[in-house]
């Protein structure tokens, strides 16, 4: 499996929480931009896998361009965690809600990537069916602790893929049948079987095909988010409905599918390139 480092630490999160108690909000905004600039200092894998990223952008990747990116990221990163604690606080807009809301509401397959504020956008869905994010919980424990203590606010489960194929495939079957919605990556696969190449800002690339197969076995219905930040506690949702085409083969189909996908995707991250966040070489030949 392709496990990528959770980053962040559970003592900086208890930090963060402190100072957000104490101080607000406001502060702990702030207080990012010199938190950022000493990662601006000693993140040199992400430099290096960033410098690849925007090379294939065709934007020229300059020491400015590289700490707003590192910035952002780490805004997102702690409003994955403060949203779960006040999610009422964030702003989340839509151009139209009832039309992703009505396909959510009656079991589908929300497709996330680490574009902006995925991890945060769960508060903000507005359904009121239970959200399953199936994921791969290779953070530290103390991290996964502080999630489970902020979830009260939430009807979010997650299914974490070290369960294995089996209860994994159970339970996203069973969620489905319940017609929750099930929530999983689709620009980051967990294993080699689960990867399919399409070609991404003219290269090909592996994506995980599983949301897109379990969508078309169980006839159900795609949406995918991409959460864009556009301020403080703000952020703009822009989604793509995907319906697999059970006339032709699996196969096709999936293809077909993916295909819509990475479209909508190259165009989200031409137009906001400091908010995708898979920091490693995307397109590294394994």
């Amino acid at each position: 499996m392709h496990k990528r480092k959770q980053r962040g630490s559970a003592w900086s999160i208890q930090l963060a929480f402190f100072l957000y108690r104490t101080f607000g909000y406001k502060f702990l905004y702030l207080l990012l931009y010199p938190i950022t600039f000493f990662y601006f200092l000693v993140a040199s894998n992400a430099k290096v896998a960033l410098k690849i990223y925007y090379n294939r952008l065709d934007i020229p990747f300059t020491n400015k361009i590289y700490y707003e990116h590192l910035r952002i990221f780490a805004i997102c990163l702690t409003d994955r965690f403060i949203s779960k604690m006040n999610p009422e606080d964030y702003e989340f807009i839509y151009d139209d809600n009832d039309i992703p809301k009505n396909i959510l509401e009656h079991g589908s397959i929300l497709v996330y990537s680490h574009v902006g504020g995925w991890a945060a956008s769960s508060t903000g869905a507005h359904v009121s069916n239970r959200i399953n994010i199936v994921m791969q919980e290779a953070m530290l424990s103390g991290i996964t602790q502080i999630e489970n203590k902020l979830k009260t606010k939430s009807e979010i489960n997650i299914i974490d893929l070290d369960q294995g194929t089996i209860a994994v495939s159970i339970q996203i079957a069973n969620a489905l049948l319940n017609e929750e919605v099930v929530a999983m990556m689709a620009d980051r696969a967990a294993n080699k079987k689960a990867e399919k190449e399409a070609f991404f800002l003219n290269e090909k690339a592996n994506f995980n095909k599983n949301p897109f197969q379990i969508a078309y076995k169980m006839n159900k219905p795609i949406i995918a988010y991409f959460i864009i930040w556009i301020g403080m506690q703000r952020y703009k949702v822009e989604y793509i409905h995907i319906e697999l085409d059970r006339n032709i083969s699996e196969e096709d189909a999936i293809e077909k599918a993916l295909i819509l996908y990475v479209a909508k995707f190259e165009e989200i991250v031409k137009k906001h390139p400091e908010q995708w966040f898979n920091l490693y070489d995307f397109w590294e030949k394994k």
